[in-house]
């Protein structure tokens, strides 16, 4: 796909999302990107994180649902939840290496277990919290299981549950960098290439694509999160 037809195509799938400030955005930063030349290392982050998030909440949203259901499952892995955001996250590529070896492969599964935290304690939270009111009427009406959790206790939750999506995107964006020094393309390669060859203007101008595409993912995760919230609430 040329660039100026993938440039509208996100623009306008942004200001469908976001509305009309978002999609501007998003035709400004991508066409400044553009401009600086470094279009294919967007492209290769973008892809890198999207296909990252994507996996993690695979992953995350059925653990999150299993935690909510299952205190003793919640009180046994919740440590394992803390230690898993406590550790740097140079430590999760560790255990990537030897399995996969260097590459975009390794790169993308360190970011998975990096950002998949939030959106597993988040789900569990938004569905913990839903009114207990509304779950004792779902059970007086003879609703399932299955039923009281696909039509109750999910939609209720589900702006907690955009949340942690918007959480593990950020995190999956800002092991970008590090993820470059164990062969991950990208904008985080061109920072790290700069930092070795001491040329502080290429990096700073990644550093700065960095930023673009971490402002329009943000903007447009939190108008899903927005429209995921059920009307007259705060």
């Amino acid at each position: 796909m040329p660039p100026w037809l993938a440039i509208a195509v996100a623009a306008l799938a942004t200001a469908k999302i976001g509305g009309r400030k978002v999609g501007l955005l998003t035709l400004a930063g991508l066409l400044f990107l553009w401009n600086l030349r470094l279009w294919q290392a967007t492209v290769e982050t973008l892809v890198l994180v999207i296909l990252a998030t994507l996996a993690a909440l695979v992953i995350g949203i059925p653990v999150g649902i299993w935690f909510a259901l299952s205190r003793r499952a919640w009180r046994t892995f919740s440590p394992v939840l803390d230690m898993m955001q406590t550790l740097p996250s140079f430590v999760y590529l560790i255990p990537a290496l030897p399995f996969f070896g260097l590459g975009a492969v390794s790169a993308c599964f360190a970011t998975i277990v990096f950002s998949v935290p939030p959106v597993i304690r988040l789900t569990a939270l938004g569905i913990r919290n839903v009114p207990s009111e509304l779950v004792e009427a779902s059970d007086a009406f003879g609703s399932s299981a299955t039923q009281k959790l696909f039509k109750v206790q999910l939609p209720l939750a589900l702006p907690t549950i955009m949340a942690g999506v918007n959480q593990t995107m950020m995190l999956a964006l800002s092991m970008v960098v590090i993820a470059a020094m164990i062969g991950a393309g990208g904008l985080g390669r061109a920072v790290w290439q700069s930092i070795q060859r001491l040329e502080a203007g290429a990096g700073f101008e990644a550093g700065i694509g960095i930023v673009i595409v971490a402002v329009i993912l943000d903007r447009a995760t939190q108008a899903l999160a927005a429209r995921a919230r059920p009307h007259g609430s705060a």
